[in-house]
């Protein structure tokens, strides 16, 4: 059920991506699996971390994939900035 919390989670906090000037590497898609994939390894981590199970949901739960979500998108729009000035002309 943790997996289930983490995935929509980070869809949910994708979804404001469309306030950023569109530079992520691989477009929006790029960004949403940025996203989830930030949310799953940070709430994976937390999981673990805590010792909790997987079927164990609570408010932590969500929460822990809130900053994985954030670095998800940073790094994928780091990514894409990173390739649009090695593309600009001199």
């Amino acid at each position: 059920m943790a997996l289930l919390v983490w995935f929509t989670l980070g869809i949910a906090l994708w979804h404001f991506t469309v306030f950023l000037p569109d530079r992520f590497w691989g477009g929006i898609v790029g960004a949403f699996i940025g996203a989830v994939v930030g949310a799953m390894t940070s709430g994976a981590i937390v999981e673990i971390a805590a010792g909790s199970g997987i079927g164990d949901t609570d408010l932590g739960t969500a929460l822990a994939a809130v900053p994985g979500t954030a670095l998800g998108v940073a790094a994928i729009y780091a990514l894409g900035v990173r390739n649009e000035r090695a593309r600009a002309p001199a």
